[in-house]
């Protein structure tokens, strides 16, 4: 995982400073065996319920409308856990100071974005990934978009 400061490219972010900024992330290994156990901690500490895996690639004859919707900055009602098993993509996620953090995310990452956090998702140069999510409520899934809210 490769985090910085968007308007300071050069000024990376540490896994300390991340969580301070509530954002988790660790490196897990991607052996289902290996994993499982730190996802189901998580799952039972945070009071995730329902676990899937979502892959996205090339051959997808509509990926550009899927990640179309990923583009814009929104927040969703609960947090966004992803663990990618394969693949890359980009997190900008806005600290608490209303700043960009730049996440570059790959195989082996674990990242929650916190629910009601602004953000937005871009795939990485290969334009593929796959991922497991863990959920609290399906529901908690609808976008806010920044650009919708009342001034």
């Amino acid at each position: 995982m490769k985090a910085y400061w968007l308007d300071q490219k050069e000024a990376r972010i540490d896994s300390f400073e991340l969580g301070q900024q509530g954002v988790l992330n660790q490196k897990l290994s991607v052996d289902p065996i290996l994993y499982q156990e730190p996802l189901d901690a998580l799952k039972e500490s945070q009071g995730y319920e329902t676990q899937d895996q979502i892959s996205l690639g090339p051959e997808m004859p509509n990926l550009d409308e899927i990640c179309a919707k990923f583009v814009d900055e929104h927040y969703h009602d609960e947090d966004e856990v992803r663990f990618v098993l394969a693949g890359s993509g980009v997190f900008d996620i806005r600290s608490k100071d209303d700043r960009w953090m730049r996440i570059e995310v790959s195989q082996g990452d674990l990242l929650v974005v916190p629910n009601k956090r602004y953000h937005r998702f871009f795939l990485g140069e290969e334009r593929a990934i796959h991922c497991v999510r863990l959920f609290q409520d399906a529901s908690g899934w609808v976008p806010h978009y920044r650009s919708k809210a009342p001034a």
